[in-house]
């Protein structure tokens, strides 16, 4: 499976005020090294992660992100899309080749 992933924190952190800038880089810095540690072929980029594993794996690392992101506020936004096809791997770049090959002109 591919899963994209988008989390951010909102609200006051128990621990107290959250930077001046209200940005979120920090919590999203949290998430993405957990995403990082598990070892799964992963993306990122300026909205979202994507992870390729199995789905309990995947889902496993997505929980974890979430909760570190948690830390940083009282309420977390979690979006998620997946793309599940059984017997699939390397589509985290098998993906983006073909729609490459194909605005090329390639078949």
């Amino acid at each position: 499976m591919l899963l994209a992933f988008s989390v951010a924190p909102s609200g006051m952190p128990a621990g107290g005020a959250r930077p001046a800038d209200a940005s979120v880089h920090d919590a999203v810095a949290a998430a993405v090294k957990i995403v990082r540690e598990s070892g799964l072929p992963h993306q990122t980029d300026s909205m979202f992660t994507t992870i390729e594993g199995e789905w309990d794996e995947v889902f496993d690392v997505v929980k974890r992100a979430t909760e570190a992101v948690g830390q940083f506020g009282s309420r977390v936004s979690l979006v998620i899309k997946a793309d599940i096809r059984p017997g699939y791997t390397g589509e985290l770049k098998a993906k983006v080749e073909r729609l490459e090959k194909a605005i090329s002109g390639g078949s």
